[in-house]
């Protein structure tokens, strides 16, 4: 059974830090590139970051470069967001994404609650 989890979320000021977990379980973990989504109120679900099966590629979207940083431990099967510099803007759901390196298949979370507000 294959499951995904985030966690990590939380409320924070802006300006403020807060690191993002997802832990992987029921796949191989160095066949799937890891990614995390958010969703905002109202808005659709877009990419964040994404990082290569071997953590080697990195993909940033212009909107949190310089104040995120993804990174992964494929011995732990986990995943990481650390976000700093946080703004209101920041607020959504964020969710963990799982995709097969051959795009045969894809597994995401439930999604964790990050809330930026004063």
């Amino acid at each position: 059974q294959v499951r995904i989890v985030e966690s990590g979320g939380g409320l924070v000021h802006p300006g403020g830090s807060l690191r993002l977990s997802c832990a992987a379980s029921g796949i191989i973990f160095t066949d799937y590139a890891m990614g995390w989504y958010r969703q905002a109120p109202q808005k659709e679900r877009e990419l964040v970051a994404h990082i290569s099966e071997d953590g080697e590629r990195t993909h940033y979207e212009d909107f949190v470069k310089g104040r995120f940083t993804i990174s992964r431990d494929n011995a732990a099967n986990t995943m990481d967001l650390q976000m700093n510099n946080l703004e209101p803007e920041d607020t959504a759901v964020y969710y963990c994404c799982a995709v097969h390196k051959l795009a045969l298949d894809d597994y995401w979370g439930q999604g964790t609650q990050v809330t930026v507000s004063s």
